[in-house]
């Protein structure tokens, strides 16, 4: 496996931190620390990070929200205010200097991350040339999504003419001022092969972009069902006396939960409730699924990382009815995840990796069919042993091959490849 070319291991090589027996400091960058767009994969690297040896900070930009909740005070935060351009490069101008890492990994290929970082390693090449930086800092990219996916893919074009143009660079609320655009998200992702290494988390992803997979990892000590009683725990959150099916994330239309309470509809069975956790701070399709499925629905809020599996204790089964869309080809469920190191039950759908990350330890149903499910439901409620028996190999698998210790292996592949 050849994760950085030769040329680039060499440069690598030279750097005076590659002597050093102290720690390396890893400088993970995050476009958007106010909401999980990127933030969740960069925690998740920099525990994975911390359990090979390296110390970890996270610097990004804030752009006027409070700091992400799931962020713990544990790891060194460097945070700069942002807006739109042409004030977004005022903001990078701060925040280049904080950068203090041997290693940067920009973490998704946007414009402040990965383009802060080519910036960065860029000015660290012009001091080197004048003599005054001995190191040349290595540069990861981790791909965690497919950022055009949101804007057409492929077939996304932006209309040049320059009237158009003008109004979106100089009208206040042009979309050229978004430092997320897609017209900068596609200068990005012509510029992945200047990274000196690409990890990224799903095969849709590693056949597009290239990279060493680097899977999504669970504390599996943290989220340990032995810890916990369900019905202990189904009693502290107001679920008792139900079956619970329990989606632990964000809804939003492409997530299938439409499909999961038709499917409810459809059984029509008084005791059955789909708990969603944490909710949807995008818009308002909350309120839309509680306005038509209200009765089947129970809303528990957004709880902190060691929280989690308390919650998942509760639930009967976890359920992911992703639809097939080009952003959940490119999508790795951290939910998945969630459930198979509780031992849970897994119902999900055939779309992107889903099916090669639970292998035969999950059920799993075509996209978009409420029939296909409600049968599912049907059968797992009334096979309990065959349940158990694939939540505990569920357990098992994840262990193996989805836990930070997993993830921590690959890490180890890529940074001694060349840093």
């Amino acid at each position: 496996m050849q994760v950085f070319s030769s040329s680039k291991k060499q440069s690598l090589e030279e750097s005076d931190y590659q002597q050093s027996g102290s720690p390396k400091k890893v400088s993970l960058l995050v476009w958007n620390l106010s909401t999980n767009d990127g933030v969740i994969r960069a925690l998740l690297l920099s525990e994975a990070l911390k359990r090979i040896g390296f110390d970890v900070e996270i610097v990004g930009f804030r752009f006027g929200q409070s700091l992400y909740s799931a962020i713990p005070e544990t790891i060194p935060i460097r945070v700069v205010e942002a807006t739109q351009y042409p004030q977004f490069f005022g903001s990078i101008a701060q925040l280049l200097p904080q950068i203090q890492g041997d290693i940067l990994y920009a973490i998704k290929p946007q414009p402040g991350s990965f383009g802060v970082a080519l910036l960065k390693q860029w000015l660290d090449a012009r001091q080197f040339s004048f003599g005054r930086n001995r190191t040349r800092k290595p540069l990861i990219l981790d791909i965690d999504d497919w950022e055009m996916s949101w804007h057409g893919g492929d077939s996304f074009r932006y209309n040049w003419q320059p009237r158009q143009v003008l109004r979106d660079l100089l009208k206040p609320t042009g979309a050229l001022l978004r430092p997320d655009h897609p017209v900068y998200l596609q200068t990005m992702e012509r510029l992945i092969d200047r990274a000196d290494a690409v990890t990224v988390h799903t095969s849709f992803l590693q056949k597009r972009f290239g990279g060493v997979f680097v899977p999504n990892g669970k504390d599996v000590d943290l989220f340990d069902p032995q810890h916990y009683d369900p019905e202990t725990c189904r009693a502290k959150y107001g679920l008792s006396g139900y079956r619970v099916l329990m989606f632990p994330g964000a809804p939003r239309p492409y997530k299938g939960l439409e499909d999961v309470l038709t499917a409810i509809d459809l059984l029509n069975q008084p005791d059955l409730r789909l708990a969603i956790v944490g909710g949807n701070p995008y818009d308002d399709y909350d309120e839309q699924l509680k306005q038509q499925w209200g009765r089947w629905l129970i809303h528990l809020p957004r709880q902190p990382a060691d929280r989690m599996p308390e919650l998942i204790a509760a639930a009967h089964l976890i359920i992911i009815p992703q639809r097939n869309t080009a952003a959940t080809q490119a999508q790795f469920p951290l939910k998945l995840t969630d459930g198979m190191s509780m031992a849970k039950p897994i119902l999900s759908t055939r779309v992107g990796d889903i099916p090669q990350i639970l292998g035969d330890t999950g059920y799993l149903v075509d996209p978009g069919s409420p029939e296909q499910l409600a049968a599912q439901i049907i059968h797992i409620f009334a096979h309990p042993a065959e349940a158990i028996d694939r939540g505990q190999r569920a357990r098992q698998r994840c262990k193996e091959n989805y836990s930070l210790e997993a993830m921590s292996r690959q890490l180890t592949l890529v940074l001694q490849e060349g840093c």
